[in-house]
């Protein structure tokens, strides 16, 4: 049975309705139109509650991007952006009058850190990433359009989530209570067989396009977080897969997909992907084509090491077995030149630190700058927000990671930020 061929769902009529539907699902209503807890202590905040002003005085300055250090640093921020970021010589002719100002003497200044795999389901789930140093983030789809509202969330109140790309819902077999997110999707319970001929994934591809989707998260084996599962069965096929891409392409979004076998891999990264995740069995030929085409390779080994500390004995196996391999694979991506994004597929209530997934990239090979580097500058690439996060410098916006020690000699330090700012706000 299949899908009727049918135009993409209107966005004007419905994206509000499901809007204020995973608004209420991801408990953000009450808090789009309240002003953050703390406001008056954390600097000047515009009229929009976009962005505000501060000053970080002091402090070690590190830019990620080319690995200059600048003792005695200066960051000014404006309306949410970077003014003038750099050497106390010359950057002081820039403070504005009555700026408030965060002391950060004996400590280091970096962006604010790119989670570019997370769930994002709560409010409070996105409090605690950019509490956690995630100031900015891409979405491995929800269940009911969360992600969109904390999306708009984040422009609302920058101090209460992440800037996020949002990928709505997941494009898979069996949507299983997902069929419910939108009423566009109600065809598709027709289908004996899930979502798997070309016009069913279209389908679901063009809903999330007309509901706000930045990307669109697909797969091509089944899970290794749930034990009944075999992460190297594939369930879609090249062509398949490249018929999700051709119609997020129509929209001019990328693809995100979960991937673990050497094939559904390969299959993955050749049908036009943009992403590949967690990519455990990665094989070098496909590591050949990323190289080529630019294909982003987001390991999330912190969820990969996760299962490692399971009760179920199946996914400890997995954890032990999958993240030594996996770790071998970053390395060889890293030294073909395949562009590398931390994520920490963080889900199911529990954040976790991106730190710690720069840490687990130092781990696997990289140095110590390079894995800082898939959190910031290369993370920004993947999202489309190079220029803009990543960097401390004139017009980037002003989220900062301030830290403890010199995070090029203890990356742990990043775990655990003593202050994060959001758009020129204090966390």
């Amino acid at each position: 049975m299949c899908v009727e061929p049918a135009p993409p769902p209107p966005s004007r009529l419905t994206r509000r309705g499901v809007l204020a539907g995973a608004a209420a699902l991801a408990g953000t209503s009450t808090l789009l139109t309240a002003a953050a807890p703390g406001a008056a202590a954390t600097g000047r905040r515009l009229a929009s509650g976009r962005g505000g002003d501060l000053v970080i005085e002091g402090g070690t300055l590190l830019d990620p991007a080319t690995g200059e250090v600048t003792e005695n640093a200066l960051v000014i921020i404006t309306g949410g952006r970077v003014h003038a970021a750099g050497s106390r010589a010359r950057t002081a002719a820039h403070v504005p009058d009555g700026a408030p100002v965060l002391r950060a003497d004996g400590k280091w200044i970096l962006p604010g850190l790119v989670d570019a795999h997370i769930h994002l389901n709560t409010a409070a789930e996105a409090r605690d990433a950019v509490r956690k140093g995630a100031t900015s983030a891409r979405s491995g789809s929800t269940n009911f359009y969360q992600d969109i509202a904390v999306r708009e969330l984040a422009h609302q109140a920058p101090q209460q989530a992440p800037r996020l790309r949002a990928a709505g819902i997941f494009v898979t077999p069996d949507l299983g209570d997902t069929i419910l997110a939108d009423p566009d999707l109600a065809p598709l319970a027709r289908l004996r067989n899930g979502v798997r001929s070309k016009e069913a994934l279209r389908r679901v591809v063009d809903v999330n396009l007309a509901r706000g989707a930045d990307v669109i998260k697909t797969r091509v084996n089944e899970r290794a977080g749930l034990p009944e599962q075999d992460p190297l069965t594939q369930v879609y096929d090249h062509d398949q897969l490249s018929a999700v891409v051709a119609a997020a392409r129509r929209g001019g979004k990328g693809v995100l997909c979960h991937s673990y076998s050497e094939k559904g891999c390969h299959d993955a990264v050749t049908a036009g992907i943009r992403s590949l995740e967690h990519g455990v069995f990665v094989a070098e030929r496909t590591l050949h084509q990323m190289r080529r085409r630019g294909t982003y390779f987001t390991p999330t080994l912190t969820a990969i090491a996760g299962l490692i500390d399971s009760s179920d004995p199946i996914l400890a196996e997995r954890g032990r077995s999958y993240l030594p391999v996996l770790k071998r694979a970053v390395l060889a991506a890293h030294e073909l030149g395949v562009p590398l994004a931390a994520g920490t597929d963080s889900s199911g209530g529990t954040v976790q630190p991106i730190g710690g997934e720069v840490e687990l990239m130092h781990a696997a090979g990289l140095s110590a700058l390079d894995a800082i580097r898939t959190a910031t500058t290369e993370a920004a690439k993947l999202l489309g927000l190079e220029g803009t996060v990543g960097r401390l410098e004139r017009g980037c916006t002003g989220d900062v990671l301030i830290v403890d020690r010199d995070p090029l000699a203890d990356l742990g330090v990043l775990k655990k930020p003593s202050h994060v700012v959001r758009s020129g706000l204090i966390v």
